[in-house]
């Protein structure tokens, strides 16, 4: 699988675990479920599905794989209907398998019943204990069947009362799409942990999407954010809104802005790339190196090297170059190739780095291993200096709420200081961006964010041997 391939690539990058899409109301329902899907691609390559009613009959196909792998021309003119859900996905928790695949569905008396669940529930553990107690057979390791257990325990009390006792029952991260025979649902936990975003298409049928660049590329308008808290229910011509918890504080995800969203769209109300240009900005003003060149290593720090280009007056340059045709496997290496898995999609400029100062920046760094390995490549090229800024602060503890980090203790910053990171990269100089200038870059202010990757002050208490668990499957 291609994620399974990047994981060899680049172990040290961080790793989402899914985007979902969901259109109501339009006879191509699949078909544009499919393009948003596409568009999202970059939340998980593990594996792909869409869930599809035409008012009676609900259709599914999922698998194992990269969303134009999976669906043909001739399996979406098989997915007839005019409402739809997908999801792509990367495994944060659950085994990485095809029963563990997305949209879950059920049959509970005569009605149909699927989720796609983007985010982590971090009282999993107990809920499933509970339910398993109380009789209930689970089909999947996914947190995300949780939900529709408990929809089903609740479905005498009518929809909306169903959707109130069971999302007030789970504690986490979820932004998430359901749907019936003739019914779309929309969902989003009450601190907005995962973005959620609320589209028009042209014909006045409705689209959700994980992120805006899903609308553009279906050509819908973008409407809204599904408010943090927030319950639409889309049926026949109608959509309804319901706010069933008391307000509570925004937590959106900062590292959406940092590294997963596509640059091209909207996050909490933020643009991707200017946010991103802003933490190069930022960066400059913070820092003073006297180097040749900026770089980036394409693509992780593209924009965020736009910034600091341009705020310092310090030349950008490409001074590696990307290979965008490594293909999902290849053939391993002998072992005296070294640093085979770096090389093979980025190769060094060799007579452009040659006696250069070099600046890199980066995004992020998670375990350092990555990092490592690409300071030694440009070394070996030439380079005079390797300088390198980082357009977050150092990533100390883990995520539960729908980041795949590594436990803590797997974390380069997690007992080493900045200086100590910097011997062990191999770097002449490194620089992180301070927690106020990235959230200054955001237009925002800290009370709206969760940081806890980077101050391990933790919104809602997480369960650790969840999170473990998840990790060793």
């Amino acid at each position: 699988m291609l994620h399974q391939n990047n994981l060899k690539l680049y172990p040290d990058r961080p790793t989402h675990e899914c985007g979902v899409c969901g259109i109501f109301n339009h006879e191509d329902s699949s078909k544009l479920t499919y393009f948003g899907l596409y568009a999202l691609q970059h939340r998980g390559q593990e594996s792909a599905g869409i869930v599809t009613s035409n008012g009676h009959k609900v259709k599914t196909h999922k698998n194992m794989g990269l969303v134009p792998e999976i669906f043909s021309e001739e399996i979406l003119q098989g997915l007839k209907g005019h409402i739809s859900i997908g999801h792509v996905r990367y495994s944060t928790t659950g085994a990485s398998n095809v029963t563990n695949t997305q949209p879950l569905t059920v049959m509970h008396k005569g009605t149909t019943l699927a989720v796609a669940h983007n985010g982590n529930l971090v009282n999993s553990i107990e809920l499933r204990s509970h339910l398993e107690e109380q009789g209930s057979i689970f089909q999947t390791t996914m947190d995300s069947e949780i939900v529709l257990h408990l929809m089903a325990r609740a479905a005498d009390l009518g929809l909306e009362k169903a959707l109130k006792k069971t999302f007030s029952t789970l504690k986490g991260a979820y932004s998430l799409l359901m749907m019936t025979q003739d019914t779309m649902i929309a969902v989003r936990d009450p601190n907005g942990f995962r973005p959620l975003c609320l589209g028009r298409l042209n014909n006045g049928g409705w689209v959700v999407a994980s992120e805006t660049c899903a609308l553009d590329l279906i050509e819908a308008e973008y409407v809204r954010e599904v408010e943090p808290g927030e319950i639409l229910i889309f049926q026949k011509d109608t959509m309804k809104s319901l706010y069933p918890w008391p307000k509570q504080n925004n937590q959106f995800c900062i590292f959406e802005q940092v590294y997963f969203a596509r640059p091209d769209s909207d996050i909490f109300g933020i643009n991707v790339y200017m946010s991103r240009k802003r933490m190069g900005e930022i960066l400059a003003r913070e820092t003073n190196i006297d180097a040749d060149f900026v770089m980036p290593f394409p693509d992780s720090g593209n924009y965020a090297a736009i910034g600091y280009s341009q705020a310092s007056g310090i030349p950008l340059e490409m001074g590696v170059i990307r290979n965008h045709y490594v293909g999902r496997t290849f053939i391993q290496p002998t072992q005296s190739m070294r640093d085979f898995n770096v090389k093979v999609k980025l190769n060094p400029v060799r007579s452009f780095l040659k006696d250069k100062k070099v600046l890199i920046v980066e995004d992020s760094i998670i375990r350092g291993t990555t990092g490592k390995s690409r300071v030694r490549a440009l070394r070996k090229a030439g380079a005079k200096e390797v300088h390198m800024v980082v357009s977050c602060p150092p990533t100390r503890h883990a995520c539960y709420y729908g980041i795949d980090f590594p436990t803590s203790t797997q974390l380069v910053a997690c007992k080493r200081e900045t200086d100590e990171i910097s011997e062990y990269l191999g770097l002449d100089s490194l620089h992180y961006l301070s927690l106020d200038g990235l959230v200054e870059a955001t237009g925002l202010t800290k009370k709206d964010f969760c940081l806890a990757c980077f101050d391990g002050r933790y919104p809602i208490k997480p369960n650790t041997s969840f999170h473990k668990e998840s990790l060793g499957e």
